[in-house]
């Protein structure tokens, strides 16, 4: 579980995208609303849930809601992961010592920040959660004033639940 929780303030947070762009958290939140998508390229938690916040961001990405994920591997592999499991989404590189990671008390990926415009946490989600995926969308949605559009496909079977 996380240390951090719903209504505590986001650490704050620079790092660099995959093509070598450096973003913070605090610049973003000047636009809205800004979900964190920590993750490892090796976690099959990682690779069921990303696709769907990749749906979430397909729908909202003219929005205000910024959509980031946080990589815990390198470049080349987070560059791999993300080809193969279809994420076009912006994502950064925690650095080798995970300092991103360490700031938000992580203990399991992917873990899930949205963060309000105001610095603090609307959300937080350790694993894969559904009806959190769900809130993502419907918060998503909310912000940008655009139809709610559910990331889950009719017929899908998408579990509950599944730890990270």
């Amino acid at each position: 579980m996380s240390a951090l929780a719903p209504g505590k303030k986001a650490p704050a947070l620079s790092l660099t995208t995959l093509d070598g762009q450096k973003l913070s958290l605090d610049a973003a939140l000047k636009t809205g609303p800004v979900l964190l998508a920590f993750f490892k390229v090796s976690c099959p938690t990682c690779q069921l849930t990303l696709p769907f916040l990749e749906r979430i961001y397909q729908a909202y990405k003219n929005g205000p809601v910024t959509f980031w994920g946080v990589s815990q591997n390198d470049r080349d592999d987070t560059i791999d992961f993300c080809q193969q499991f279809g994420v076009t989404f912006p994502v950064l590189l925690d650095d080798k010592r995970f300092t991103a990671s360490n700031a938000y008390g992580l203990t399991n990926v992917p873990s899930l920040f949205l963060v309000r415009p105001d610095g603090s946490l609307d959300l937080v989600s350790i694993g894969f959660t559904k009806s959190d995926v769900e809130s993502i969308s419907a918060k998503a949605s909310a912000a940008t004033h655009i139809p709610l559009v559910s990331p889950f496909r009719p017929g899908e079977v998408v579990p509950a639940f599944k730890h990270g």
